[in-house]
């Protein structure tokens, strides 16, 4: 079995780390195909701008995968952008980060906290809650508030600040489990659990490990209605709606 993990922005470091992370939490018999975009794409999505530049080298990126083999997808960003979009062009199951990471989340724990990056992401990462039904779930979204990059630039920093939201979460927030709301954070998860004594979940691991799941029981993604195929415009242009002719 093959699985596509795609990191959408054009950091080639946070890539590598994906790439190995998602090695890691592969079972057996199953192959990471690892990818990641190149610039002008930005080298991390912090924000809507973002992820739109994103989006359109990655659908370009997954259908080469499928044709390649992959059985499997999952997008490396936790903002999951351009899900929709995504499970279009492709058959095989398509999973994003955050949507794993919640769903693992509420499997394992009644209430959940998640930790993220910058505070412009709380916001975005509440309403894919609201969108994935989490929101009872779901106890507080927090933010380090330091940029993406900087996970990488000095990790000891942001372990540490990462850690102190994770303490704040299960002390008052009353949460059984916490999510780390970027990929860029999955090296840390098991010392941060172990740190905190709190289940910390990583979004990679949670979503190769369901993605492995889907394309092993044979899953695919539904054709038929939303996420049907794109549709082949090109002789659309001679049917021009009548409320749409030009004037006689």
């Amino acid at each position: 079995m093959q699985l596509f993990v795609y990191n959408p922005n054009s950091s080639a470091a946070m890539t590598a780390l994906i790439a190995r992370q998602a090695r890691a939490a592969a079972g057996a018999g199953v192959t990471i195909l690892a990818g990641g975009a190149s610039a002008p794409v930005p080298p991390s999505i912090e924000g809507h701008h973002d992820a739109a530049m994103a989006v359109p080298p990655m659908l370009d990126a997954l259908r080469r995968a499928e044709a390649a083999g992959a059985d499997a997808h999952v997008i490396a960003c936790f903002d999951d952008p351009g899900i929709a979009a995504a499970r279009e062009v492709v058959q095989g199951p398509v999973i994003g980060i955050a949507q794993a990471a919640m769903q693992i989340a509420s499997l394992l724990a009644s209430r959940f906290s998640i930790v993220t990056t910058l505070p412009r992401s709380v916001p975005i990462i509440e309403d894919l809650a609201l969108h994935y039904g989490m929101c009872h779930a779901l106890q507080a979204v927090r933010a380090v508030d330091l940029p993406v990059l900087s996970l990488d630039a000095d990790p000891d920093h942001a372990r540490a600040l990462l850690r102190r939201e994770i303490i704040h979460a299960r002390d008052h927030d009353r949460a059984e489990a916490v999510i780390l709301g970027c990929a860029g954070m999955s090296d840390m998860c098991q010392t941060l659990s172990d740190e905190t004594g709190i289940a910390v979940i990583d979004g990679v691991h949670a979503a190769v490990r369901l993605a492995g799941a889907l394309a092993g029981g044979g899953y695919k993604t539904a054709k038929t209605g939303a996420y049907g195929w794109p549709r082949d415009k090109s002789g659309d242009q001679h049917q021009v709606s009548p409320l749409l002719k030009p004037a006689q």
